[in-house]
């Protein structure tokens, strides 16, 4: 049926464009086109229109998947990718950037990446040394490759998906040819990534339907691993929940038990626990009222999903972190013109300031006026994300269970206090015989040597210890005879030293050889794990050279950051070493798995 004026929104003139176009296009580019504007409506960020490879050209049945990831969300989504692609009958190698060998891309005819970005706009540290790569001089020609990029990120940060879009235009720059547009990812991936896969089926060549067939094929391919998931949550009660630290201490840590009793959930040392939070009700309150709105008035937050607006606040929307694609919807929504010119061309710094620290509740209180339905307001906000928690037992000493260890997060902003979403659910408001919606994330970037007899260093102050318990509790267990050494660190020893009892059991049993602690405010100077280790220096490097692998657990812009830098002085110093000499050592190490980092 040809397009007319009246049976189209389009004119007279686009009608005419239209009508002399789409007859002239194939299958194949008609599916692409379909999929390049829906995408352009859901946020994703289709890169410039390029060539598709011609019908009659030949593609090729093999695809390589590489990805970079940080937790392992791009791990897992491609993994179930390539599930998809083989069930098309395509040969297909995965893997993770770090264990690709740069040299071969110029081998490659199909390949496609799947990036997470990390920190401030960084590759992920199993991507550093591909990206690297790639934006040297030595990274080849591609002429006759054909990629597509599908990039993570977390649209509160200021450098969102940076990690895929560095990826996809130097991809472009040395000559690649996409095979359909970046997608750009927020923290709810899974219908954009579904859709993202359709479109490169398609412009395989190999046409399979509708975005949602694809959707069914991943969720069929993660059914296939567990029943449970980050997409179906496994409802898990509270068996324990204890305050770590002592009377008088300025933190609140909370060890949290959990059973997985029937769950089938399993996972290693290493691994982390995603667990979905509710907001609190009286922030939930206090924007209800704000609004003017009536917390029992229906919405749909999803297809068939109907709730009333208390409750899509509470446990479906995020509402305590602003975006600037947020500040965008609203300023649309509410045509606000103080909101407007905020956001005009030249204010970055202005529009970064504002989200620090700010909620959804100040944006309504700081722009008022919404004259809004309560369906229109859910409607520019996000799904509330998951948190994810490095898991801090062992499944063999702790069957059926799993263990976290969380540090409340209170303080004061802008005139409010302000209360971390999922630590305060924890400290405030959950109880034994309590149940929270978890899944299990599996990092195989935080791994246990595969030879039991490697020493291991690991440098976990604060809630960083988690992992190593988990380490320590699978190598009791196992009887693993490696040396180990814990650098730890809190702010009192009397009330801030996490699991004190564990560790010296530890030691007394000998699964922990060696244990240097900092407790930076029981003396006038300041001291941190990196000054234990300095004072180590000479034994450190030793065990460095003995093929030790070093673990660092822990914020990651000051700890893990000041770490690093400690790790080369050591070695520099001791391995009487250039500058330069040290950090690739690191840097080998790194590429060896012997540097393994759960920053944060």
């Amino acid at each position: 049926m040809q397009l007319q004026v009246l049976n189209s929104p389009f004119t007279q003139e686009q009608v005419e464009l239209l009508n002399r176009l789409l007859p002239t296009l194939s299958e194949t580019q008609k599916v692409w086109l379909s999929g390049y504007l829906a995408g352009s409506q859901i946020g994703t960020a289709p890169a410039q229109l390029t060539q598709l490879p011609t019908e009659n050209a030949k593609i090729s049945k093999e695809v390589t998947i590489l990805y970079g990831s940080q937790t392992g969300n791009a791990r897992g989504l491609a993994k179930k990718s390539a599930q998809t692609l083989e069930a098309k009958g395509y040969q297909v190698t995965v893997s993770a950037m770090s264990d690709f060998k740069a040299n071969n891309l110029k081998k490659l005819q199909n390949l496609l990446i799947i990036a997470s970005t990390h920190g401030e706009g960084e590759p992920p540290d199993n991507a550093i040394s591909f990206h690297e790569f790639l934006n040297s001089k030595r990274a080849p020609k591609l002429d006759e490759l054909h990629f597509s990029v599908l990039a993570l990120g977390d649209s509160s940060y200021e450098f969102f998906c940076q990690t895929g879009k560095d990826f996809d235009a130097r991809l472009e720059e040395l000559g690649g040819t996409r095979l359909y547009p970046r997608f750009d990812c927020d923290v709810d991936f899974d219908e954009p990534a579904a859709e993202w896969l359709e479109g490169v089926l398609s412009s395989l060549g190999e046409a399979s339907g509708s975005a949602q067939a694809s959707a069914q094929a991943v969720a069929v391919n993660q059914a296939v691993e567990s029943v449970y998931s980050r997409t179906n949550p496994f409802k898990a009660e509270v068996l324990e929940n204890i305050n770590l630290n002592g009377r008088g201490s300025n933190k609140e840590t909370h060890h949290l038990e959990l059973s997985l009793e029937d769950s089938g959930l399993t996972f290693e040392p290493g691994d982390a626990l995603g667990v979905y939070p509710d907001n609190d009700s009286e922030l939930v309150d206090l924007l209800i009222k704000e609004l003017n709105l009536n917390p029992d008035e229906k919405v749909t937050v999803k297809q068939g999903d109907v709730r009333t607006l208390n409750d899509a606040l509470v446990s479906y929307y995020e509402i305590t972190v602003l975006t600037k694609p947020l500040l965008q919807k609203a300023a649309e929504l509410t045509g606000n013109k103080e909101l407007q010119d905020l956001l005009a061309p030249g204010k970055e710094e202005e529009v970064k300031a504002y989200l620090h620290g700010r909620d959804v509740l100040d944006l309504v209180r700081d722009y008022a006026s919404w004259n809004v339905t309560a369906q229109e307001f859910v409607s520019i906000l996000r799904k509330i994300p998951s948190r994810l928690y490095s898991i801090a037992s062992s499944l063999a000493a702790n069957p059926d269970e799993v263990h976290l260890t969380i540090g409340t997060v209170r303080y004061e902003a802008h005139g409010r206090d302000r209360k971390g979403v999922c630590s305060t659910l924890v400290a405030d408001r959950t109880n034994p015989g309590d149940i929270l919606n978890v899944y299990v994330q599996q990092n195989e970037n935080f791994k246990l040597p595969q030879n039991p007899e490697t020493p291991i260093i690991m440098v976990g102050p604060g809630t960083g210890v988690a992992p190593f318990r988990s380490f320590m509790q699978e190598r009791e267990e196992t009887g693993a005879e490696g040396k180990a050494w814990m650098f730890f660190g809190d702010q009192h020893y009397v009330t801030d030293f996490l699991y004190q009892v564990e560790w010296q059991k530890w030691l007394q049993n000998g699964t922990l050889t060696k244990m240097d602690v900092a407790f930076s405010r029981d003396t006038d100077q300041k001291v941190y794990v990196q000054h234990r280790m300095l004072e180590n220096s000479k034994e450190l490097f030793q065990w460095l050279q003995e093929g030790a692998a070093v673990y660092i657990c822990g914020d990651e812009k000051h700890m893990a950051h000041d770490v690093h830098q400690t790790l080369i002085d050591i070695i520099e110093k001791e391995g009487s070493l250039s500058r330069e000499e040290a950090e690739a050592y690191l840097a080998d190490m790194q590429q060896q798995k012997r540097y393994q980092r759960d920053v944060y």
